[in-house]
């Protein structure tokens, strides 16, 4: 398996990015690594590293930035770090793309060059919320701010089918994220959305309310992608918060060890990246402030994608649905 990865997309790239790849081929003896960026660079970190000759290198000076225009800054850059990326994709030159450079970048390149899969209107990111009882699957979180109850029910489709297939669930259970738990509850798009939820053959629990999503409520919460963002860094801060809090009222070195174990399933390096549901294809995205560590779980991440053919389920269940 051949993963390709974006060396020009974190905070301190490329240096993050060699060390996830490292990490990544140090663990899986089956998997290689094509880094994408500036080769004089990216040697450079891959020699202090030691020798792998399971990761290779592209080489490109051109990168998108946060704030560039993602469609006109894919247009200008032709040899952008990202757009390569995702093309050898789309050529069958690599199994999939893992990037931390600009999202809006990646979803654009994506869209452009693998499309979206037959009876996708959308694509929507989806990340894991640690809970109590494991994790839920939250999407959308960022990809689209504004959605139609059809885009919704797609996205509960699709994150059902990952964790199924990464995460092993026979039967996910899928939540609607509202203000009441009653179907009458929320907006018009929430109601309806209900309703083609109830009416389908996914394993529908009902609406969840904010305070029931760290419980384990559901194993796939969907809602619209400005509520799913918002959440997430919410998530994110509050976990910060309350290590924080308690770290400075502990005098004693192993209890902060402990505490670290116990609030490191909060950390996003832990989960590394967050697939870009509804492509032909796998394109994991990551912070743009992650760590060798991050970029290596999302590397795994994106390897767990392609093994487990979670694509072309997809692609068979969206076209049973679309002819019954």
């Amino acid at each position: 398996m051949r993963i390709a990865l974006d060396a020009m997309g974190t905070d301190h790239a490329p240096s993050s990015e060699v060390g996830g790849a490292v990490a990544a081929v140090e663990r899986d003896p089956g998997l290689e690594v094509l880094l994408i960026g500036d080769e004089t660079a990216i040697e450079r970190d891959l020699r202090a590293r030691g020798s792998h000759d399971r990761i290779t290198v592209l080489h490109t000076r051109q990168s998108i930035g946060p704030g560039d225009s993602p469609v006109s800054a894919l247009r200008r850059n032709p040899r952008s770090s990202i757009r390569l990326g995702v093309e050898l994709q789309r050529n069958g030159e690599v199994d999939a793309f893992v990037s931390a450079g600009s999202t809006g970048a990646v979803m654009a390149a994506s869209l452009m060059a693998l499309r979206l899969l037959p009876g996708v209107d959308r694509p929507a990111l989806a990340a894991p919320f640690p809970t109590t009882e494991g994790k839920t699957l939250v999407v959308d979180v960022g990809a689209n701010l504004q959605c139609k109850p059809q885009h919704l029910v797609q996205f509960a489709r699709l994150a059902s089918i990952y964790m199924q297939d990464v995460e092993r669930i026979e039967r996910p259970r899928v939540g609607l994220l509202n203000v009441g738990a009653e179907e009458v509850k929320g907006p018009g798009v929430l109601k309806v959305t209900h309703r083609l939820l109830a009416r389908s053959d996914l394993n529908f629990v009902g609406n969840i309310e904010g305070r029931d999503i760290i419980h384990g409520a559901c194993d796939v919460l969907v809602c619209d992608g400005l509520s799913g963002n918002v959440l997430l860094k919410f998530y994110e801060s509050l976990a910060h918060f309350f290590f924080e809090s308690f770290r400075s009222r502990l005098e004693s070195d192993l209890l902060h060890a402990r505490l670290e174990d116990h609030f490191r399933e909060f950390d996003y390096a832990e989960y590394g990246g967050v697939p870009l549901l509804g492509v032909n294809g796998v394109c994991i995205v990551c912070h743009g402030a992650s760590s060798d560590k991050a970029i290596g779980k999302a590397v795994g991440v994106a390897t767990q994608v392609v093994r487990t053919g979670m694509v072309a389920h997809a692609e068979r269940d969206l076209a049973a649905h679309r002819s019954a």
